[in-house]
């Protein structure tokens, strides 16, 4: 069967390349501007479900003196003839006025014949004037099914229920609201279910459109919460250990670790963009705010040191170990080095391999710096924020996403004010995740780590 032929047709500047943009997902085609005739000739796209060609859509440029094209149109009739309608745009098309004064018109008028159906492109923020009824009349005479789309139905105070009302009084009842630069997420699958109920011949390929589309989208979302998760294991595990030295010294490595989340960040935001198929440039990335390179003090509480064998009562060991974290987070060593070496020598056995060298290097005098959990919070608002919003962006938008714009999206509540996901806490004892790590190992308990926590994001497609 041949794919479903669609002609984008209507008054200039109405967003009609905008609809292809957002539809094939390309932010190149065509030219979108302000000002109108924009586009002056006939281009063409096409969809797909997976290798099979099901829309061909072609964009037209605006018509837009309806008034006296329609005269002209009614000029051509000798007195008291009759004709239909596609023979009168026949006899048009014919015309010397076709191929001077109305070339434009006519080359939309020549594709809405060589097509299936018509999407007429509404702006719904213009009131229903006298030139756009005639623009409705004249591309009905095509004799061709038409859907009238409308566009900008978001914008406050628009006119959308008066255009209904006089679309319906020339016989279009059936209509789809679609907003080109903020669509809402099933916009799409709505308007391919119109599509499917008004040309029923080309039902069963919309049908299988649809449910690529849906496919795409399912797909796109497990990936950009992979990558998500990526960045956010990445970052709770990375950790800079460094000489132990007075809070001065520790700005040219904490401001360097900072560069390099910033980095990883920008990263991570690059490939949802592509992965969404935007552009670098539309969305701001601003500056991470305070992130503190910290000791791992977690690793000297209660719990942690229950984990690992050893119990606050239990003597000197507990003892030194606590108080040596205490004496290391203000910067200074009650306990002298040989005393507290002495004193754990016994004790370090039950630490394990991984604790017991983070231990040593605090009492041989280095500092593990690490990102606070408050940035964690910070780097899941923004990564989740900006996928919701590029799933309901169009891709002729002109404004420039702000990830930090939204952040009290009620979605987010569990990451600004609940406990952090347990994959992170398990990150924070394992360096070797962080692929920003020199150390880096891509284990399976890593990627299943990963998964796990990507799954548990919640974001509709």
């Amino acid at each position: 069967m041949n794919p479903l032929q669609l002609a984008v047709v209507g008054h200039t500047n109405t967003g009609k390349t905008s609809l292809l943009r957002t539809l094939t997902r390309d932010v190149s085609f065509g030219e979108v501007s302000a000002r109108p005739s924009t586009t002056r000739h006939v281009e063409g796209a096409r969809l797909f479900a997976g290798d099979e060609v099901v829309v061909e859509l072609y964009d037209t440029p605006g018509l837009e003196d309806a008034l006296s094209l329609l005269d002209a149109i009614d000029a051509l009739l000798a007195p008291g003839e009759r004709l239909d309608g596609p023979a009168r745009i026949a006899r048009f098309l014919d015309s010397p006025d076709a191929h001077s004064r109305f070339e434009q018109e006519a080359k939309v008028l020549r594709q809405v014949l060589a097509s299936d159906a018509g999407l007429v492109v509404i702006d719904v923020r213009d009131p229903v004037l006298t030139k756009y009824r005639d623009e409705l009349s004249i591309l009905a005479d095509c004799g061709k099914p038409l859907l009238p789309v409308l566009n900008f139905v978001h914008t406050p105070g628009n006119h959308a229920e008066v255009w209904r009302e006089a679309l319906a009084r020339v016989g279009l009842h059936s209509v789809i609201s679609f907003d080109t630069v903020t669509p809402e997420i099933d916009g799409e699958q709505r308007l391919f279910a119109k599509l499917a109920l008004l040309l029923e011949g080309f039902a069963p390929a919309l049908q299988r459109l649809m449910l690529a589309r849906q496919n795409e989208a399912d797909a796109r979302l497990q990936t950009a919460t992979q990558l998500i998760a990526s960045l956010l294991i990445d970052v709770a595990a990375y950790r800079v250990t460094v000489p132990n030295a007075d809070e001065s010294a520790l700005q040219v490595p904490i401001q360097q670790l900072r560069e390099k989340i910033r980095q990883h960040e920008a990263s991570c935001v690059h490939e949802l963009l592509k992965l969404y198929r935007f552009r670098r440039d539309d969305v701001t990335l601003s500056g991470l705010p305070i992130l503190d390179g910290r000791w791992e003090d977690d690793l000297f509480s209660r719990e942690a040191l229950g984990v690992m064998g050893i119990r606050l009562s239990q003597g000197l060991v507990a003892g030194a170990v606590a108080g040596i974290s205490i004496d290391l987070i203000v910067g200074g060593l009650t306990l002298g080095a040989a005393t507290v070496a002495g004193a754990l020598a016994g004790g370090l056995w039950q630490l394990g391999n991984t604790y017991g060298e983070r231990v040593l290097g605090k009492l041989r005098g280095y500092r593990s710096l690490t990102v606070d959990d408050s940035i964690l919070r910070l780097l899941a608002l923004r990564q989740l924020w900006l996928v919701n919003a590029l799933q309901q962006r169009g891709h002729a938008a002109m404004h420039t996403i702000e990830p930090n714009a939204q952040l009290d999206n009620p979605q987010t509540k569990r990451w600004r004010e609940g406990a952090l996901p347990a994959e992170l806490k398990k990150a924070r004892s394992h360096a070797e995740w962080s692929a920003m790590s020199p150390d880096f190992s891509a284990t399976v308990t890593r990627d299943e780590v990963i998964q796990n926590l990507a799954a548990s994001f919640s974001l509709a497609t």
